[in-house]
């Protein structure tokens, strides 16, 4: 059974930092892309990050460049998937979702949502300002 489970969203006041994480299980997810995207209020999902399955190329959108950090851990064939993120403002206000991409290069990290295959059901993230 696939399962990508997201934690470590909540509520933060304006320049702090929050931790996200998604656990990924039930395929050989250490060969698969790994991707953070965001639905905030009335908006539709963008791309916040991604990181390939070798773990050497990494994509984030412009937005949040500089700002948060992806990473992931493999163990087997589950992939643990962070994103560390600093200096959070009201705009970064979203339901943050964790993705699969069964990517064909170990060097590939996109940031099309529909190139990704399995999704979590999302954390939500509210930055008070």
């Amino acid at each position: 059974q696939v399962r990508l489970i997201e934690s470590g969203g909540g509520l933060v006041q304006t320049g702090g930092s929050l931790r996200l994480s998604c656990t990924a299980s039930g395929r050989t997810f250490s060969r698969y892309a790994m991707g953070w995207f965001r639905q905030a209020p009335g908006k539709e999902r963008e791309f916040v990050a991604a990181v390939s399955w070798s773990g050497t190329t990494t994509n984030y959108a412009a937005s949040v460049k500089g700002r948060f950090t992806i990473s992931r851990d493999n163990v087997q064939n589950t992939v643990t998937v962070y994103l560390q993120m600093n200096n959070l403002n009201p705009e970064d206000t979203a339901v943050y979702y964790c993705a699969a991409d069964q990517a064909q290069y170990p060097d590939d990290a996109h940031t099309w949502q529909y190139e990704y295959d399995y999704w979590g059901q999302g954390t939500h993230v509210t930055v008070s300002s």
